[in-house]
C-alpha cells in the first residue's frame, strides 16, 4: 500500500533584511483616500451587452483590484498596438526563496509589497524605482513555517484609511502605517501548533476588515472572522462546520435571513448533522483564498475548503458546510444564503476560489450575478441574491460527475466509479485535487463580456488510506498521484494548463493550451489585453477579444522563476500605466523547485511531483515583482 506523504511548507526558506526610512508619506496617503473614494464610488457601464462591472483605475488598493473581485482595469495607455514594446523598468526582490502568491499594492507613489514567510511588508518608493521607504517586519512565531500545507505562502494585502492590513503565517493580522511603517494594531486569532495558519488575502468593507483561516489538511475548523479597522478588534466570527448559531445561520422562520435555495441545503444544525459524531470539530472547510462583496445587496460572499480528511469513507454525510459558498450580512456574520457545491467531497474540490460580482443580461434580463470556477471543473452562474444556479457548465474535462440532469436540485450526478474509497486505487479521476482552477484568480472585462481562467488539466489516482486525528499534523487520509489530462485544442500532447476565455452563459470562447498548470492569476484591461503568467517563468500579454494570434502572444517575457501571482496595474508617478507582477515560483504546483523535492518520487507533494517533476528543467527558485512600462 502507498504511504502518504507530509506537507513540505518546512523545506523552504525564508529571509530578509529590513530597513528604515520613508518620504513623501502624508502626500501619498492624501491622494490614496481620494482616488480609493473615487474607485469605490465608481461603476463602469460599457462593453457588450450592457455588462456591468467595478473596474481599478491609477491605483490597485485592494487585491483584486475591486471588492466584486473582477481585476479589470481601466486604464488603457498600453493597448494591443503598443504592448509588445513592453520594457523593465525595475525589479525588487525579497530575499526569500518561495512562492510568491498574491499581488503588490499601489498607492499614490508607493508600491507595497508582502512576502512569504516571515511575511516582510515592503514599501517601494515608485519615484525612485527600486529604491524602498521602509520595510515592516511582524515578527512572526517560526513555527508557523513547518504547519502550513503548501508553502509559506501569502496572497496579499488590503489599504483603508491610511493603513496597509494583511496577515503572517502565524495566524496575526497586522495594520501598519502606510507612509511611516509602523505598526498599528495587530491581532492574534489562532496558534500555528493547531495546525492552524494564515495565507488569504484580506477584503475591507466600511469599517471592518475581512479575513479567515488555513489548515483544513490538519483537521482545522475553518471560520470567517470580522474586526475592526480601526482597532483590530473582534466584530464577528462564523464558524465553517457546528451547530447554527456558531456558523450564524438563523432562517426566514425563525425571524432570520437565512435562505437557501436549494432543499438539500435547508434543515437545522447541518453543519453537525451531516456529520458522524464530532468529527465536524475537525471539518475543515477554512476560508483560506478570496473574499469579495456587493455594495448593491450588502452581501460578503467566500467560499470554503474541502473536509477536514480527504478520506470519505470516515465521514459519511454531506459534511456541511464544507465546499460550500455563503453569502453574508458584512455587518453581523449573519448568512443569507449558502450553496454546497460538492456534498461528501471526496475529491479536495475546496470552493474557496473567487465569486466574482458582475450585472448581466441573461435571455434579454440583467440579472446580478456571481460567477464562481470551482476546482470540481464547473463553472457555476448564480443569482447572487438567492443563490440559485442559473448555468453549470464543464469549464475543463471532467469525469467525477455526468453533469446537472437539471438544476432544479442543485445537485452533480456523481459517477460511483470515479469516487475513491478507502483501499482502493481509484484511477484517472478528472480534474485532479487542484482542481480544473485552483486559488488562482479569473478575472473578467466588461469590454469583450469574458471571464479569463488560468486553468489547470491533469488527473490524479487516488487511494483513501485510514487516518488518526493528532493536533497540528496531517489528517489526509489518502494517497494521491497526479497526471497530464487529455489532450487540449491546439496544444501537445502534455499539456496541463490553459487560458480559457469564457462565456457566464454561452461558456467556452477560445483558449491558449500552456505547458504547465497555470497557477497565477490573470489581469484584463481597458486596453484589450489580458495579462498572465505561466509556472516555468513566462509574462505574457494577449488579445483579450481573439486570445493569441496565430499561437502567439502579443508580448511576452520570461523571468528567472516561474509565477504563481496575479498582474496588476496602475499610473506611475509620472502619470503613466504600468503592469506589475510577482516571479518566485512556489505552492503545490511549484514544490518540486522551491521544495527541493526528488522528482523520482510521483506521491510527493499530495502527488504534484508525477505531473510536475520536468519543472525544474524550465524555471528556478526565486522572488522578486517586476515592474513595466512602455518605452
Amino acid at each position: 500500500m502507498a504511504t502518504i506523504r507530509l506537507c513540505f511548507s518546512s523545506l523552504f526558506l525564508a529571509g530578509a533584511r529590513p530597513e528604515d526610512g520613508a518620504a513623501g508619506g502624508d502626500r501619498l496617503i492624501a491622494r490614496g483616500r481620494l482616488l480609493s473614494l473615487t474607485l469605490l464610488l465608481a461603476g463602469v457601464l460599457m462593453g457588450r451587452g450592457a455588462a456591468w462591472a467595478q473596474s481599478a483605475g491609477a491605483e490597485w488598493t485592494t487585491p483584486a483590484g475591486t471588492a466584486e473581485g473582477t481585476r479589470f482595469s481601466s486604464l488603457k495607455q498600453i493597448d494591443t498596438g503598443n504592448v509588445g514594446s513592453l520594457i523593465e523598468e525595475f525589479h525588487f526582490t525579497t530575499g526569500v526563496l518561495a512562492g510568491h502568491e498574491g499581488q503588490p499594492l499601489v498607492v499614490g507613489s508607493t508600491m507595497y509589497v508582502v512576502g512569504p514567510f516571515p511575511n516582510k511588508l515592503f514599501a517601494l518608493d515608485l519615484a525612485h524605482p527600486g529604491q524602498t521607504r521602509w520595510v515592516f517586519d511582524p515578527n512572526a512565531n517560526e513555527f508557523a513555517k513547518g504547519q502550513a500545507c503548501c508553502d509559506v505562502v501569502n496572497k496579499g494585502a488590503a489599504f483603508v484609511n491610511g493603513k496597509i492590513i494583511y496577515n503572517a503565517l502565524d495566524n496575526t493580522t497586522v495594520a501598519v502605517d502606510a507612509a511611516s511603517g509602523k505598526q498599528v494594531w495587530r491581532t492574534k486569532l489562532g496558534d500555528p501548533r493547531t495546525g492552524q495558519t494564515m495565507t488569504m488575502a484580506p477584503l475591507v468593507v466600511r469599517d471592518k476588515v475581512f479575513v479567515g483561516n488555513s489548515g483544513a489538511e490538519l483537521g482545522v475548523r475553518g471560520w470567517i472572522v470580522a474586526l475592526d479597522v480601526n482597532t483590530g478588534r473582534e466584530v464577528w466570527r462564523a464558524w465553517s462546520t457546528g451547530p447554527d448559531s456558531d456558523v450564524r445561520i438563523k432562517d426566514v422562520q425563525s425571524g432570520g435571513r437565512f435562505k437557501p435555495f436549494y432543499a438539500k441545503d435547508r434543515g437545522p444544525n447541518l453543519g453537525t448533522t451531516t456529520w458522524p459524531g464530532t468529527l465536524w470539530k475537525q471539518g475543515g472547510g477554512t476560508v483560506w483564498a478570496w473574499l469579495t462583496y456587493d455594495s448593491k445587496l450588502n452581501l460578503l460572499f467566500h467560499g470554503t475548503a474541502q473536509p477536514g480528511t480527504w478520506n470519505p469513507d470516515i465521514r459519511p454525510g454531506d459534511n456541511k458546510w464544507s465546499s460550500a459558498i455563503f453569502a453574508r450580512d458584512p455587518d453581523t456574520g449573519e448568512a443569507v444564503w449558502a450553496y454546497q457545491l460538492t456534498p461528501h467531497d471526496a475529491w479536495d474540490y475546496d470552493a474557496v476560489n473567487e465569486n466574482i460580482v458582475i450585472d448581466q443580461p441573461i435571455n434579454g434580463t440583467t440579472r446580478q450575478l456571481l460567477v464562481h470556477f470551482n476546482k470540481n471543473g464547473f463553472a457555476y452562474t448564480m443569482d447572487r441574491a438567492t443563490g440559485e444556479v442559473l448555468v453549470a457548465k464543464p469549464f475543463v474535462f471532467q469525469n467525477w460527475t455526468s453533469g446537472f440532469a437539471d438544476l432544479k436540485s442543485g445537485l452533480p450526478g456523481v459517477v460511483a466509479a470515479k469516487t475513491p474509497h478507502e483501499g482502493v486505487v481509484t484511477k484517472d479521476i478528472c480534474p485532479a485535487l487542484p482542481g480544473g482552477k485552483d486559488m488562482e484568480p479569473a478575472a473578467f472585462s466588461p469590454d469583450t463580456g469574458f471571464f479569463y481562467i488560468p486553468a489547470i488539466n491533469l488527473c490524479m489516482d487516488s487511494e483513501p488510506l485510514k487516518v488518526n486525528f493528532i493536533q497540528g499534523t496531517p489528517f489526509i487520509g489518502a494517497s494521491t498521484t497526479m497526471k497530464a489530462g487529455p489532450a487540449l485544442a491546439g496544444g501537445q500532447p502534455g499539456d496541463r494548463g490553459e487560458l480559457i476565455a469564457w462565456d457566464a452563459v454561452a461558456g467556452r470562447k477560445w483558449s491558449i493550451p500552456e505547458k504547465f498548470p497555470l497557477y497565477g492569476g490573470v489581469l484584463a484591461t481597458a486596453g484589450n489585453l489580458v495579462f498572465y503568467g505561466t509556472a516555468d517563468g513566462n509574462f505574457k500579454a494577449v488579445n483579450a477579444t481573439t486570445g493569441a494570434t496565430g499561437g502567439k502572444a502579443l508580448f511576452q517575457t520570461h523571468l528567472p522563476s516561474g509565477i504563481v501571482g496575479n498582474p496588476i496595474a496602475f499610473t506611475g508617478p509620472d502619470g503613466k500605466q504600468r503592469i506589475a507582477i510577482y516571479s518566485g515560483i512556489g505552492g503545490g504546483v511549484g514544490a518540486v523547485v522551491d521544495g527541493h523535492l526528488a522528482t523520482d518520487d510521483p506521491f510527493a507533494a499530495f502527488g504534484f511531483v508525477g505531473a510536475t517533476a520536468d519543472l525544474p528543467k524550465f524555471t528556478a527558485p526565486g522572488g522578486a515583482v517586476y515592474v513595466y512600462k512602455l518605452p
